[in-house]
Protein backbone atom coordinates (compact mmCIF):
# COMPACT_ATOMS: atom_id res chain seq x y z
CA UNK A 1 0.00 0.00 0.00
CA UNK A 2 1.54 3.50 -1.19
CA UNK A 3 2.25 5.71 1.91
CA UNK A 4 1.20 9.28 2.09
CA UNK A 5 3.86 11.44 3.20
CA UNK A 6 2.15 14.31 5.04
CA UNK A 7 3.54 17.12 7.46
CA UNK A 8 -0.10 16.81 9.24
CA UNK A 9 -1.47 14.43 12.03
CA UNK A 10 -3.33 11.99 10.49
CA UNK A 11 -5.68 9.52 11.86
CA UNK A 12 -4.68 6.48 10.56
CA UNK A 13 -7.10 3.99 12.31
CA UNK A 14 -10.23 6.07 11.33
CA UNK A 15 -9.00 6.50 7.39
CA UNK A 16 -8.41 2.29 7.30
CA UNK A 17 -11.97 2.00 8.57
CA UNK A 18 -13.59 4.33 6.21
CA UNK A 19 -11.57 2.36 3.62
CA UNK A 20 -12.75 -1.02 4.90
CA UNK A 21 -16.36 0.25 5.41
CA UNK A 22 -16.47 1.76 2.13
CA UNK A 23 -15.32 -1.29 0.44
CA UNK A 24 -18.39 -3.05 2.31
CA UNK A 25 -20.84 -1.26 0.46
CA UNK A 26 -22.72 -3.21 -2.28
CA UNK A 27 -22.22 -1.67 -5.55
CA UNK A 28 -25.13 0.88 -5.53
CA UNK A 29 -24.09 2.18 -2.00
CA UNK A 30 -20.44 2.73 -3.87
CA UNK A 31 -21.92 4.19 -6.60
CA UNK A 32 -24.76 6.67 -3.94
CA UNK A 33 -21.53 7.41 -1.91
CA UNK A 34 -19.57 8.78 -4.88
CA UNK A 35 -22.73 11.12 -5.98
CA UNK A 36 -22.49 12.44 -2.62
CA UNK A 37 -19.35 13.26 -1.95
CA UNK A 38 -18.88 14.14 -5.75
CA UNK A 39 -21.79 15.04 -7.46
CA UNK A 40 -22.25 18.80 -6.56
CA UNK A 41 -18.45 19.80 -7.89
CA UNK A 42 -19.32 22.91 -9.39
CA UNK A 43 -17.97 23.34 -12.89
CA UNK A 44 -15.67 26.67 -13.39
CA UNK A 45 -17.92 29.09 -15.82
CA UNK A 46 -16.92 30.16 -18.82
CA UNK A 47 -15.36 33.57 -17.65
CA UNK A 48 -13.85 32.19 -14.59
CA UNK A 49 -11.75 29.46 -17.51
CA UNK A 50 -11.11 32.76 -19.22
CA UNK A 51 -9.79 34.68 -16.56
CA UNK A 52 -7.58 31.41 -15.95
CA UNK A 53 -6.20 31.04 -18.88
CA UNK A 54 -5.66 34.96 -19.35
CA UNK A 55 -4.07 35.43 -15.79
CA UNK A 56 -2.11 32.25 -15.59
CA UNK A 57 0.97 32.82 -18.01
CA UNK A 58 0.45 29.78 -19.75
CA UNK A 59 -0.17 31.88 -23.46
CA UNK A 60 1.47 34.72 -22.21
CA UNK A 61 3.96 33.82 -25.44
CA UNK A 62 1.35 34.48 -27.79
CA UNK A 63 1.42 38.33 -27.53
CA UNK A 64 5.13 38.39 -29.47
CA UNK A 65 3.39 36.57 -32.00
CA UNK A 66 2.71 38.20 -35.43
CA UNK A 67 -0.83 39.04 -36.28
CA UNK A 68 -1.42 36.49 -39.48
CA UNK A 69 -4.92 36.99 -40.16
CA UNK A 70 -6.38 40.66 -40.52
CA UNK A 71 -10.20 41.32 -40.66
CA UNK A 72 -9.34 42.43 -44.21
CA UNK A 73 -8.21 38.74 -44.79
CA UNK A 74 -10.44 36.22 -46.70
CA UNK A 75 -14.00 36.38 -47.63
CA UNK A 76 -16.66 37.46 -45.06
CA UNK A 77 -18.75 34.75 -43.34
Amino acid sequence: MNELKTTEAVNIQLVDSLVQIIRSLSTAEQALLEVKLFGNLPYPSTGELMHLAESGGAFDFLHDEPDLYTLEDGEPV
